[in-house]
């Protein structure tokens, strides 16, 4: 009989403190927890009492990655609750402050985090010394993101432009013009990345997913549409809470976010690209088709062309709403407080994000419920492991950390500067 463990006592890129514990007995899998210790933050039990137009700029501090979807989501159920319906110029500069978000986001996983992986590097600053060009480009790739973020948004990190009914402040045509010519490059860019990507080495690992993203029938999803899933899932957001449930386990601070009665889910670019594929323009349909792509993917280690897909279409969506853009009349709808429920979801560039908010008479938050993605991913990045490492336990020590390492990063964890991101203990007896 062989036993063997593998102890991993700090997941350095992820946004906040975890372990993983994997357990083999004759080369089966007996146990996986992926451990999550850091203390909570209790975001929710900061937003009871505050007046509902502060939502989106504390919730914005929950991520330094993703504040716009924190925003969105916020805005999105607060308007719902309040029977506000922002359309026209506003709502394009919402999926416009969106598409930079995702552009920033998914660039700093494909170059930074997620490719050394692939080539064979400890991190993406040894790979900058055999591939300078290429680390250059995402530099300057996610640089176009923050620009769209900083202009629209006030500032590159928890943008503070964002209200209720839209925003403080709207700009006009004429001051979009130089993001218009950065953005042709970063679409030229995205689509060398989507054909980078394409040609790295994949491991066949092919998985049985519910996909659950948004979907909606005109466009591919930022802020709006129907939560749908691959086993037929079809819900207005209001009902999210009928379907999906948080759980507390044993060895995680964070909590698990199930589907009642079916488990585990995949969110992400995965889900939505697999749910969306006939909502992507023309022209990026056809460069995923041409990477090799199918209609949906279930390889997660293929994420990272998932990602550079969405990051192409968020150049073309951000090129399509600046060419047609005419400055609104105002920045604002107006919205006044009532007694009411509102909920939202949005897609944060690693999955769906639920916002569940109840105002009093005077808009003040009595309760609040927030569903990041990271959490409706844990399930699945653990079913992953309980799959994966027996096709690879047979490898050293330094190679196994290496391939923990990136099928837990396939998912894009919130992300911390650390330079490694395991530190592998395996006990054999």
């Amino acid at each position: 009989m062989t036993k063997k463990t593998i102890k991993v006592d700090y997941l350095a890129r992820v946004e906040g403190e975890g372990g993983l514990y994997i357990k083999m007995k004759d080369d089966a899998v007996v146990d996986v927890k992926l451990k999550i210790f850091e203390p909570p933050r209790f975001f929710e039990g900061l937003l009871r009492g505050r007046d509902f137009q502060e939502a989106p700029d504390i919730t914005a501090r929950i991520c330094g990655i993703c504040p716009v979807a924190y925003q969105m989501s916020a805005v999105h159920a607060m308007e719902n609750a309040l029977g506000v319906k922002v359309e026209g110029p506003l709502r394009d500069l919402r999926r416009l402050l969106y598409c930079g978000e995702w552009i920033e986001s998914h660039t700093l996983h494909i170059y930074m985090l997620h490719a050394p992986d692939f080539l064979g590097y400890p991190d993406a600053i040894k790979m900058a010394k055999d591939h300078k060009e290429i680390v250059e480009r995402g530099l300057k790739l996610k640089k176009a993101g923050n620009q769209i973020v900083s202009l629209l948004g006030g500032r590159e990190i928890h943008p503070i432009n964002v209200r209720v009914g839209g925003f403080y402040k709207v700009f006009s045509k004429k001051d979009f013009e130089p993001l218009i010519e950065t953005l042709k490059w970063a679409r030229d860019a995205a689509l060398e990345t989507v054909r980078w990507t394409a040609q790295l080495p994949f491991p066949e690992f092919e998985q049985d997913y519910e996909f659950v993203a948004l979907h909606h029938p005109e466009e591919y999803p930022f802020n709006e549409g129907r939560i749908v899933s691959s086993e037929g899932l079809d819900i207005d957001c209001s009902d999210y809470e009928q379907h999906f449930q948080e759980e507390h386990v044993e060895h995680s601070n964070a909590l698990h976010s199930v589907l009642k009665k079916r488990g585990a889910y995949f969110v992400g670019p995965m889900a939505r690209y697999s749910l969306n594929f006939d909502q992507l323009s023309p022209m990026v349909r056809e460069a995923a088709l041409e990477a090799g792509l199918g209609r949906e993917c279930r390889n997660p280690f293929k994420s990272i062309v998932i990602r550079s897909i969405e990051v192409l279409y968020a150049c073309d969506e951000a090129l399509r709403i600046l060419e047609s853009y005419e400055k609104p009349e105002r920045p604002f709808v107006s919205v006044e407080p009532r007694e009411a429920t509102g909920f939202s979801c949005t897609e944060a560039p690693r999955g769906i994000l639920y916002h569940h908010y109840r105002l009093d008479g005077q808009g003040k938050i009595l309760d609040a419920k927030i569903v990041p993605p990271t959490s409706q991913n844990q399930k699945t990045i653990e079913n992953d492991l309980w799959k994966f490492v027996p096709q690879h336990i047979h490898l050293a020590q330094e190679e196994l950390t290496w391939q923990c390492e990136q099928a837990i990063r396939n998912y894009d964890p919130c992300i911390s500067c650390a330079t490694h991101f395991l530190k592998l203990d395996i006990e054999r007896t």
